[in-house]
């Protein structure tokens, strides 16, 4: 699957991703904070389901349950 990916600036200068199906708009539940475009098309790996590179954990499963994948708190940095 390829996603596009947006970023918001969190509290004390940490950083949260969302991944996207690649086109899709952010999802309206989304929508109320700035994010900003990060990168466009990003390969997930069926196989894999990993997006650690943007500190998501199991963006498909993510994806398949709400329509999109998010940084967890645990993983802001």
């Amino acid at each position: 699957m390829r996603v596009d990916i947006y970023c918001r600036d969190e509290a004390q200068g940490k950083h949260s991703y969302l991944a996207v199906p690649e086109g899709k708009p952010i999802p309206e539940e989304a929508t109320n904070t700035d994010w900003h475009p990060e990168a466009q098309h990003v390969e997930v790996d069926d196989d894999q389901d990993d997006l650690s590179r943007y500190h998501i954990e199991t963006p498909l499963a993510q994806i398949g349950a709400k329509g999109y994948a998010i940084t967890g708190v645990r993983q802001q940095f």
